[in-house]
């Protein structure tokens, strides 16, 4: 049976290897299997940390252009913008209403994001898996592609809907998180124990737009250990470990293809340099599809509107449904 898939990348920074490997790829499968996708830039999502408002506007139109250039096709699956669908704000707080205050406190992305913006801990962080939540469930989805950090909250938009139904009868389906097997978890190129992250040093991912000659810099540079040994364990080996996995996703050569390939070596300069290739590889046709469309932003946000129209369609049903369960008018 076709899926309900409801995924997003928040427009904040530059997206990167991480991104692309643990979410943007794996949407393309779903795509592929002709499941009923909807691919979201969660900008309401993203203002709850310090932004720049001037930016702003190209940062979301960067993110919508790298998911088209990426192969996400509007025309099979739908793309939008969640601030011009006002029912995911609508629908978080309503669902705000079942949500015990002591279920937000302990969720662990919250504790981290109280310590990395101490200065500007505000109700949206808290409040961050309800959005979330209502982002899933206007949509009547049941797959929600996920890295391992958003897995809680998506335990909790599962405990939010059995909750509403429980008390306002069958309305919400009960999603699902997919996880996949590997590149999940692309971790940092400088700090191997950490994941890959867009607001760390840009020296530790590689940006979906970064040059050749930042490629090779970054690759080059990145953190190994000292015996030069090719070969997968993250727990005694973890940088040259996650090199292993991306090259592996990079080019679709198993794990033992690449060790094989390199068992002879006593560096680890040539893998360096041939990882570093596969990449620009890899990276250069999204590169000139993703500048081609912000040629023409008018166009690009014309491209979105027949996918903003089916969501914003669904969005409003789902609504319709929720304040006649809840005794609005």
């Amino acid at each position: 049976m076709p899926k309900i898939v409801f995924s997003g990348i928040q427009p904040t920074g530059s997206l990167h290897i991480g991104n692309y490997f643990g979410a943007l790829k794996n949407w393309l499968e779903f795509q592929k299997q002709g499941d009923l996708c909807y691919f979201c830039v969660v900008d309401l999502h993203a203002i709850t940390i310090d932004y720049d408002p001037k930016q702003f506007q190209d940062k979301i139109l960067d993110t919508i252009a790298t998911y088209i250039a990426c192969g996400i096709n509007p025309e099979k699956s739908i793309i939008f913008i969640q601030s011009k669908i006002k029912e995911h704000s609508e629908l978080a707080w309503l669902l705000n209403s079942i949500t015990p205050v002591s279920e937000l406190e302990r969720m662990t992305q919250y504790k981290d994001k109280k310590i990395q913006h101490a200065k500007n801990i505000n109700a949206g962080l808290l409040d961050y898996p309800v959005l979330m939540a209502a982002d899933v469930l206007l949509y009547n989805t049941n797959t929600i592609p996920v890295g391992y950090d958003q897995k809680q909250h998506v335990e909790l938009a599962r405990t939010i809907a059995n909750k509403f139904n429980a008390k306002f009868g069958q309305t919400f389906t009960i999603p699902e998180h997919f996880i996949p097997e590997v590149g999940a978890k692309i971790m940092s190129l400088l700090e191997p124990t950490k994941k890959m992250s867009k607001s760390h040093n840009p020296k530790s991912y590689i940006s979906l737009s970064d040059s050749k000659q930042d490629i090779e810099k970054k690759i080059m540079s990145a953190v190994t250990d000292s015996d030069n040994k090719i070969f997968f364990d993250p727990e005694k080996k973890p940088a040259i470990s996650n090199l292993l996995s991306i090259y592996h996703l990079a080019t679709g050569w198993t794990l033992q293809q690449i060790q094989d390939k390199y068992k002879d070596s006593t560096s680890y300069a040539q893998f360096k340099k041939d990882l570093a290739n596969e990449l620009v590889k890899l990276l250069k046709p999204i590169q000139d599809k993703k500048q081609e469309l912000l040629k023409d932003k008018t166009k690009l946000l014309e491209i979105l509107q027949a996918s903003t129209n089916k969501a914003q369609e669904q969005a409003k049903k789902t609504m319709e449904k929720v304040k006649q369960k809840m005794g609005l008018i």
